[in-house]
């Protein structure tokens, strides 16, 4: 998701993505340790989602 797109959203909206992504990150870190996530850079692009809706919601505020 762009900034831009983030800025558009509610901060309600915002706090849901983060916990849908804080989920995301925690399932992924446990597919990595059992070696069923295939692709393991998607971990680092739910990071730095997660940073981008964490910075605009403070931004927000």
């Amino acid at each position: 998701m762009k900034p831009s797109e983030i800025r558009d959203l509610s901060s309600s909206d915002i706090l849901e993505k983060v916990q849908e992504q804080e989920k995301e990150l925690a399932n992924m870190r446990i597919q990595l340790t059992t070696r069923q996530l295939e692709n393991p850079l998607l971990i680092r692009e739910t990071r730095r989602e997660l940073a981008r809706l964490k910075t605009i919601l403070r931004e927000q505020a």
